[in-house]
Formats: structure tokens, C-alpha cells, sequence
């Protein structure tokens, strides 16, 4: 969020001509002359927004990105690692509140100051690996996720982002496989469940995404994206009543949801097809509940864990 602005209030004045070092040839009828030209516009001051204290405490950098001023929380982080630069916190927090704020290359440079002062920190690890996607650079944010992995196997957030870079690398097995493991973690994981819905859509297979973005939506019914991602599949398998509601629903927690209204309107007038009437958001979700208890079961089952330099994949 941008700092407020600065608001200031020009009062609007006629101009006065005074005599210039009582040059006898300044009479009135001169002055009068003048005054009649058109005067040249004066351009509004600059405001000038009040600079962050350099011993602005992290407490008060940290009330600033709490209440979503990310902008403002950036500089105020900024000034707090130049007088603190030893403190690795500082750092991530700096690029925690950069990359909220769209400050990408900000944000990386703040997790690799981070990383180098604390090499095991997973969360400076997983944040750097997000940003490096954001970037487009894949294999970057593989090496880094990879890095929290080899720490901290159990980190539920690596998995995830393991997922989403095995996604963009186009690698769909190793990404689901990633997205099982994170749910097998933690089952109430739905932005895994999200994901995992998403990818299943993108690669056509459209009846295994619907398990996990109901799962997704019985877990947190009020984020529009997973709303959104629910009708999609439901639409796609022939649940044009149930697609209908999840898109009202996305609607209803965000009503600027382009995409939610524009799909809503392209279902009116159609029915579902024969036999789906049977099929209920609940019971999708639960059997994908179970499915996910199959996965936990497994993995406790498991004789050896994954070796960490396999999430290091080429």
C-alpha cells in the first residue's frame, strides 16, 4: 500500500505589483497595464513525504506490514537492517514486505542478505524460492526449495512450493507427487488442495480435480479462488447446477471476480447432464479426505524418507 498523500491547500491569490526600488517611471497607469496581462501559471508545490527515521524500530516496521501497508513496512524494513545489519530477521522481513508490495528484485536481494547471514533459516529459504518463481527463474527457486528441503523434510510450505516449481517446469507426476506429500503433512492444507485442483484442470483431467477443490472449499469457504476453481470443474464434468453456485459463491466473497461472473452468465439456461444430480460438493470432499488418509497412512508406513537431493531434480 502506498503512503497517504500529502494533501495540500493552494489558496488562490491576486497578484500585487509593487514599486521596484522607486523607479520614478513605475506610475499607476503602468502598474495597471501589467496587472491586466495574463498572469504565468505557478505549478503546485511538490509534496514531499516524510522520509523513514533511520532508527525506526522493528516493532513499529512490523505494525506497518500487519496492517498491510507492505510499502511502507519495505522502507521502514530498509532503514532497520542499515543500522541493524546483522540481523537476519531484518532482512526477511524486508523481503517479505517487498515482494508483497510487487518490489521483486528488492525482495531477493532482502532473502539472499538473509540467507547469508542465516544459511538454515527454511523460511527464508521457501520466501526466496517464491520469489525466484515469481521471477521466472525455475531452476533458481528449485535450488532453493531444495536447500529448505534438505534442512527440515517436514516443512509442509516447501512441499507446496516444490509443487508450484515443478508445475511451471512443466514436470505434472513430480508435482502432484509434491502436492500429495505437503497433504500428507498436513490434510487441512488447502492451498495444496487448490493447487493440486488447479494443475489436475490444466492437464484436462478434470474428475480428479474435483475432489481437491471441493476438499479445498468444505476446509475455507471464503477465498473466491477456490470457489472459482470448484465451479470450473464442476462445469467441465457436467455439474452446471452445482458450477452455478460455486460461482455465485466466489461472487458473493468477492463481487469483482471477472472471472466467477463471466462463467455464472455463461451457464444460464444450461442443465446438468444425465446422473449428476447425485454428486454433492460434501461428498466429493470427503472421499478426497479419505484419499488424503491413505496418503498419511503410507508415508508413516514408509521404510525410508525421500533423500533431499531429490527435490534437486534437474
Amino acid at each position: 500500500m502506498l503512503r497517504p498523500r500529502i494533501h495540500l491547500a493552494v489558496a488562490a491569490s491576486a497578484l500585487t505589483f509593487a514599486a521596484c526600488g522607486g523607479s520614478p517611471d513605475h506610475t499607476p497607469a503602468k502598474a495597471a497595464a501589467v496587472s491586466a496581462a495574463t498572469p504565468t501559471p505557478v505549478p503546485p508545490e511538490t509534496p514531499t513525504l516524510p522520509a523513514v527515521p533511520p532508527n525506526v524500530s522493528y516493532e513499529t516496521a512490523d505494525s506497518a506490514f500487519r496492517a498491510r501497508q507492505y510499502a511502507t513496512a519495505t522502507d521502514m524494513f530498509d532503514a532497520y537492517t542499515k543500522r541493524r545489519p546483522k540481523n537476519a530477521w531484518g532482512f526477511y522481513m524486508l523481503g517479505l514486505s517487498a515482494w508483497k508490495s510487487g518490489q521483486l528484485d528488492r525482495a531477493d536481494t532482502a532473502f539472499e542478505s538473509a540467507i547469508q547471514l542465516d544459511p538454515k533459516n527454511v523460511k527464508s529459504l521457501v520466501n526466496a524460492s517464491r520469489v525466484l518463481l515469481d521471477q521466472g527463474r525455475v531452476a533458481d527457486a528449485r535450488a532453493r526449495v531444495g536447500d529448505a528441503l534438505a534442512i527440515d523434510s517436514s516443512t509442509v510450505d516447501a512441499w507446496r512450493v516444490l509443487g508450484r516449481v515443478d508445475a511451471r517446469a512443466g514436470h505434472l507426476d513430480d508435482a502432484l507427487g509434491a502436492y500429495r506429500t505437503a497433504l500428507s503433512l498436513d490434510p487441512q492444507d488447502a492451498w495444496s488442495m487448490n493447487n493440486m485442483g488447479l494443475l489436475l484442470l490444466s492437464a484436462g483431467r478434470f474428475d480428479e480435480a474435483l475432489g481437491p477443490l471441493a476438499r479445498a472449499v468444505q476446509l475455507n469457504d471464503s477465498v473466491a479462488t477456490f470457489e472459482n476453481n470448484l465451479g470450473l470443474a464442476l462445469e467441465r464434468t457436467g455439474h452446471t447446477t452445482l458450477a452455478s453456485q460455486a460461482y455465485q459463491a466466489a461472487l458473493t466473497i468477492d463481487s469483482t471476480y471477472d472471472k466467477a461472473r463471466v462463467s455464472l452468465a455463461r451457464l444460464d439456461g444450461h442443465s446438468d447432464q444425465p446422473g449428476s444430480d447425485s454428486v454433492t460438493v460434501a461428498s466429493l470432499g470427503d472421499t478426497f479426505a479419505e484419499q488424503i488418509e491413505g496418503w498419511r497412512t503410507t508415508r508413516k508406513v514408509a521404510v525410508t524418507e525421500p533423500a533431499p537431493d531429490s527435490v534437486k531434480r534437474p
